[in-house]
């Protein structure tokens, strides 16, 4: 996954002793239908529209292994089984997300997924432990 603008500028301030940052106490998982990009100017899928079961999942992430510089989720992300929203229809997640907060927020690291997912009504989506990644650079 990449940093967003955001994350990055806090870093790269914390780093050079400009302004303290803290992270979130929480990071939320975050589904999207198009690239977000280091803005998160991407669709997100809506919970009107797309699915009224979706909502945003807390993540974890296990200590970066020294060398690799990549940290692992610690936790598995389940989304609920899928119940169309107005769209009625099908979607396709292509990209996710991870932000500091479980509605709204700032977008903190993206990507894409390794193959886009079709959710249709009734089935559940999850993300095993160590499924998604997170490194600098």
């Amino acid at each position: 996954m990449a940093l967003s603008d955001y994350k990055e500028k806090k870093l790269l301030d914390h780093a050079n002793n400009v302004a303290s940052w803290t992270a979130p106490a929480t990071q939320y998982l975050a589904l999207f239908k198009s690239d977000p990009g280091e803005t998160g100017a991407g669709t997100e899928v809506s919970a009107t529209v797309d699915d009224t079961a979706y909502a945003r999942q807390a993540i974890t992430f296990a200590a970066a292994t020294l060398g690799t510089g990549i940290a692992l989720t610690s936790n598995a992300q389940t989304f609920a089984a899928t119940v169309y929203g107005s769209g009625a229809a099908a979607y396709t997640v292509t990209h996710i997300g991870i932000y500091d907060a479980l509605t709204t927020g700032n977008l903190l690291d993206y990507g894409p997924l390794n193959a886009s997912i079709s959710r249709v009504t009734g089935k559940t989506l999850v993300f095993d432990i160590g499924s998604i990644s997170s490194a600098l650079g």
